[in-house]
């Protein structure tokens, strides 16, 4: 046996085995797509495992990520630090092998994937990041940036929807150093894809302005190997190699069934497999001649790294300025001191948050140099265009407004990939009830802890004549039960100031700023202090003993503001809380927390547009919400607020019944 075929049956083989231990997995695509795998990996990929963070490295998602016992055969036999211990504990809790490949976990996985269809999207933002950064940086003699992305994906990713959407803005971007590996097995997990998925892929991609190759053996190293050398050669077209793979090759019962797909072979299986692949082994073995092969690749990918660093060391003192660039470009750090940027925080009249978050963007694209982003078709309504910054095109590869069209879900997914190339800094906009179209992407943001900003205007039942379809209702909650995501919805200009300040200051997680279509009022008291997510915004006479405290986010703060100065016509003292943010209010200390919302202090009554869920735990048993308790409707957004019992008279009546309650 060849040192391929050899090195092809380890990574089947070891699959197999880890899954057989953990008696779960899916061992049909290792096992069908490791020649593939193998030769990508061996032949073209570039990448090093003496560092897998090396800048310049080819990026690789394993989109269909329920296949993840490939990509950690593949680390391992690779030399990345995925010892066969870890591989024995193959989805065991605080394994470095979980059960879909994890960011920032597993050394070598560039990104979290299992959910269908979000790698490639991943993918085709690092493509777009790579493309972005090689036209900044690149120079004559020093291609610094100049790596391709590659993704493997399945049948499953291929009929998700989000993966149509993300395919056809890289078409038509043009995004040449994007390759798709298509593991066409043609099963899934209810039987034979001909039940639900007949179109033909090859037409379908055709037509999004990719280049298609087909590979009618997915056991053909050469016929591979060549499709992904023609694949390099396009480079104005993405390139997606339709490979016919059979879905766990080598296990004579259940190769080609749906069997092979999500289950563990069984101990007899798994015996009648190493017969039938003359595998002669003890379990967990990697072979010596595939260690020293894997060895010899890895002196060879250090040599590849040492002479990029070699050139990366000319290009530092021919070019220094665009190292300091570089170098800013690259940090974690945010380039700039806005706490103490006075035109940073300058309001001078009343607005619509999702405006003055407008103003931002542009005061920031100053500021930062690497910020990209853009809107779901939706730029002039989000005020998400960035001034003489460029729109980023097939023709135009410097511009920083992205133009992700009418694609929710994509969008999100992509700038996760942007931002986990490296690089950039990341925003994405679009209708804040259209987050709903974002979720499983913003989901993996935060599962990856991922800083994209996300501008989310349009906000309640503010948004009027649209009706119910286009009022957000229960997105408030949804997102502010997201692990990992900071929420703000700011009552001024100077709060949306805060969200953005810190949005660009998180480093674990997302940002969702969620704004107004409607103007605001401007507030001589916040900014600043809605840093700490919730404030004190108008104090009660009686500082240490309020009758009342009412809170609020957004355009509801305004609200009972007015309400408060009813209130004290009535000898009701009230204090007025301002509440941003939930996320960031938590993390105060409890001091803090205890001064704007003392735990003696039981009257309280909250407002906001919005359902009420998760309100209940600063309003107490003995408190009130005034809330959305159903969808929206259609009309003037005055008449709407009216209707649904956010005026004056209806929080002082409810502030009374609390009081009187409370007796």
């Amino acid at each position: 046996m060849n040192i391929d075929n050899l090195a092809i049956n380890t990574i089947r083989i070891l699959s197999a085995e880890a899954i057989q231990k953990a008696k779960s997995g899916h061992p049909g695509l290792p096992m069908g797509c490791a020649p593939m795998a193998y030769t990508l990996w061996s032949r073209h990929l570039k990448h090093n495992p003496n560092n897998s963070k090396w800048k310049d490295r080819d990026r690789f998602v394993l989109s269909a990520g329920h296949g993840s016992m490939l990509l950690y055969s593949l680390l391992n036999i690779f030399g990345y630090d995925v010892s066969v211990e870890e591989i024995k504990n193959f989805r065991q809790f605080k394994s470095k092998t979980p059960g879909h490949p994890e960011y920032r976990w597993t050394d070598g996985v560039e990104t979290t994937t299992g959910p269908l269809g979000q790698g490639i999207c991943n993918a085709v933002g690092m493509a777009i990041a790579e493309t972005y950064l090689a036209n900044k940086f690149n120079k004559e003699s020093y291609n610094i940036v100049d790596h391709y992305t590659y993704a493997l994906v399945g049948d499953g990713c291929l009929m998700e929807g989000i993966s149509g959407e993300a395919s056809s803005l890289a078409g038509t971007l043009g995004l040449g150093k994007l390759i798709v590996l298509y593991d066409s097995n043609n099963i899934s997990i209810e039987g034979s894809t001909d039940i639900a998925f007949r179109e033909n892929v090859a037409l379908r991609y055709e037509a999004y302005g990719w280049q298609v190759i087909k590979v009618d053996d997915g056991t053909n190293l050469e016929k591979i190997d060549l499709a992904i050398k023609e694949a390099k050669v396009e480079k104005n077209k993405p390139t997606i190699i339709i490979v016919k793979n059979v879905i766990g090759y080598g296990c004579p019962s259940k190769q080609g069934k749906a069997a092979a797909h999500g289950e563990p072979l069984g101990e007899e299986n798994l015996k009648l497999t190493k017969e039938n692949l003359n595998w002669n082994y003890e379990p967990f073995t990697v072979p010596e001649e595939v260690r020293a092969y894997t060895k010899e690749f890895k002196v060879r990918a250090q040599r590849q790294e040492d002479k990029w660093n070699s050139m990366f060391e000319e290009y530092k003192k021919e070019y220094p300025k665009l190292y300091k660039e570089w170098e800013v470009w690259f940090s974690e750090k945010t380039p700039m001191k806005l706490l103490d940027n006075g035109e940073f925080w300058k309001f001078d009249k009343n607005m619509a948050t999702r405006q003055s978050s407008g103003v931002l963007i542009n005061r920031l694209a100053k500021l930062i140099p690497n910020l990209i982003g853009g809107s779901a078709d939706l730029a002039p309504s989000n005020k998400t265009h960035m001034d003489d910054r460029g729109d980023f095109s097939a023709e135009n590869r410097s511009g920083s407004n992205m133009h992700f069209g009418v694609r929710e879900h994509a969008m999100a997914a992509i700038a996760n990939g942007m931002y986990l190339h490296g690089g950039l800094k990341v925003f994405v906009a679009t209708f804040f009830v259209f987050s709903d179209y974002m979720k499983g992407a913003m989901r993996l943001s935060s599962i990856m802890k991922l800083p994209i900003v996300y501008v989310l205007t349009h906000d309640s039942i503010g948004v009027g004549e649209d009706g119910p379809t286009h009022e957000p209702i229960e997105q408030l909650a949804a997102l502010r039960s997201m692990p990992n995501m900071t929420v703000f919805r700011p009552a001024d200009s100077n709060e949306t100031a805060a969200a953005w300040y810190s949005a660009l200051n998180t480093k674990n997680g997302p940002t969702a700023l969620v704004l107004t279509r409607q103007a605001l009022p401007l507030y001589d008291s916040s900014g600043k202090n809605a840093l700490k997510g919730g404030y004190i915004l108008k104090d009660s006479k009686n500082k240490e003993n309020p009758d009342v405290i009412l809170m609020a986010s957004g355009s509801e703060v305004e609200l009972i503001l007015n309400a408060a100065k009813e209130l004290q016509n009535e000898n009701i003292d009230a204090r007025v809380v301002s509440m941003p943010s939930f996320e960031v209010f938590e993390e105060q200390s409890e001091d803090y927390k205890n001064s704007i919302l003392p735990r003696n202090i039981r009257a309280r009554v909250a407002v906001e547009a919005a359902s009420p869920f998760g309100w209940h735990k600063y309003v107490g048993l003995d408190g009130e919400v005034i809330a959305m308790e159903s969808f929206g409707a259609s009309g003037k957004s005055d008449i709407l607020f009216k209707e649904f019992g956010f005026t004056v008279e209806n929080v002082v009546e409810k502030v009374k019944n609390v009081l009187k309650n409370l007796k």
